[in-house]
């Protein structure tokens, strides 16, 4: 998801490959991999997201990845 970002290039890089070999050295396969991924997303909402503002943030969140699957 492009975005301007306060992280790093290589640290965002780093984390990403960690999380990609870790489902290819499970052969996870598309729907397992959206699951546990999916999964991962909503914990970090309940874990590190205030209650009364996980609504707002998950339909952000959820239109940043829709414009960077559609390209736009």
């Amino acid at each position: 998801m492009p975005q301007q970002s306060k992280y790093s290039d290589s640290q965002f890089e780093a984390i990403m490959h960690d999380v990609i070999i870790a489902l290819e050295k499970n052969k996870a396969n598309r729907d397992l991999s959206l699951m546990v991924l999916g999964n991962v997303i909503t914990s970090i909402f309940h874990q590190q997201v205030p209650e009364n503002q996980r609504q707002q943030m998950a339909e952000q969140f959820t239109q940043v990845l829709l414009k960077s699957i559609n390209g736009k």
